[in-house]
């Protein structure tokens, strides 16, 4: 039993670190703020809470287990809605989303 409960909690561990890992691939591929941010946003935080959950099977139910699921409730409500609050400071400066020469041009001739 032992043992199956450390295959589950490695699986969600690695689940985890692979979206955090896909986010910090998103800061470096993609081209302007707002999708950097997105990327940000919802890979870490579904990243973060994967790591937490393969944590919490890990540790079975005790007062750790509450604390991580708490601190997994806060990272939940508290990340987008600071990425929220930084896309929108960006567009409220006025920094323009990128767009390829062809999304350009189009908008152009409209």
């Amino acid at each position: 039993m032992i043992e199956i409960q450390n295959i589950i909690s490695i699986l969600f561990v690695v689940t985890g670190i692979f979206f955090m890992l896909v986010g910090s691939i998103g800061i470096i591929r993609l081209p302007d703020f707002y999708s950097r941010t997105h990327s940000v946003s919802k890979s870490d935080t579904l990243g973060i809470i994967f790591v937490i959950l393969g944590l919490v099977i890990y540790e079975g139910l005790t007062q750790s287990s509450i604390k991580l699921l708490l601190i997994g409730l806060f990272i939940a409500l508290a990340n987008p809605i600071g990425t929220h609050a930084l896309a929108r400071a960006a567009y409220k400066r006025k920094l323009n989303p990128f767009f390829s020469d062809d999304e350009i041009d189009e908008e152009k001739h409209k």
